[in-house]
């Protein structure tokens, strides 16, 4: 078809479709200004709703930052034998001083922001504070509640690992082995398997389970002999045959 035909066609096309718009405009004048009242009604709310997320999201960032640097802040020294503790503003006069701190804040931005990527993080981190001070029994619920909200995401992916890593603390040896099964086994999320293996290993060892325990080491020595686990896992591997 000649490049005049075309363009004369698609002319023909564009006064046609004007042609009918104008016609729909006489005939039907509530119906059309109903539509484009509700065009616009919708296109002010979708800029309202993303303002308003994007206020959310900002506000819940600033939280998490202020719990960060509690996270963050320095520890006093420890005293000299007859000395007197200075702690400086911003600072603790302990490790469980600064954690007990931070797990504050981080429990206001999760409270807050449950469902935002700060809010989740927030109680990513509350939960495995709590597990490094030795309440691993209260980061259960926290790492389910991550699990809930964030599904198969990298946020529910690095909750199932802290959950059996607080149910191994916690002496649940079963649900821990449970769940780092679990997690062994998806080979294509993001946790290194490796690693899981070296804590599956381990918590069977707890447990009193040698032989799951050399099964697993052997798994992680040949099919990850280049891991930074190998060396540990052989020497794992050492101990269980001289026992």
């Amino acid at each position: 078809m000649k490049r005049t035909e075309r363009r004369h066609l698609k002319t023909n096309e564009i006064e046609s479709f004007t042609r009918q718009a104008r016609d729909l405009v006489e005939t039907r004048p509530r119906e059309v200004t109903a539509a484009i009242v509700a065009v616009v009604v919708i296109g002010v709310g979708a800029l309202g709703y993303y303002a308003w997320q994007q206020h959310i999201q900002g506000r819940a960032h600033d939280l998490l930052a202020q719990a960060i640097a509690v996270e963050n802040a320095r520890v006093a020294p420890p005293i000299a034998p007859g000395g007197t503790a200075v702690v400086v503003p911003g600072s603790y006069a302990s490790e469980q001083a600064r954690a007990e701190a931070a797990i504050v804040k981080l429990k206001a931005v999760a409270d807050a922001y449950p469902s935002t990527d700060a809010g989740l993080f927030a109680r990513y981190q509350q939960a495995a504070m709590l597990v490094s001070i030795g309440r691993a029994a209260e980061a259960a619920p926290l790492y389910d509640d991550v699990i809930k909200r964030a599904g198969d995401g990298f946020y529910g992916q690095v909750s199932r690992l802290g959950l059996a890593e607080a149910h191994a603390r916690s002496g649940q040896f079963d649900q821990a082995i449970n769940g780092f099964k679990e997690l062994a086994q998806r080979k294509d999320g993001p946790l290194p398997i490796d690693g899981i293996l070296m804590h599956l290993g381990q918590t069977y060892l707890e447990a009193g389970k040698k032989a799951d325990a050399q099964q697993t080491f052997n798994r992680l020595v040949e099919e990850y002999p280049n891991s930074p686990y190998t060396a540990e896992a052989r020497q794992q591997l050492d101990t269980l045959k001289k026992t």
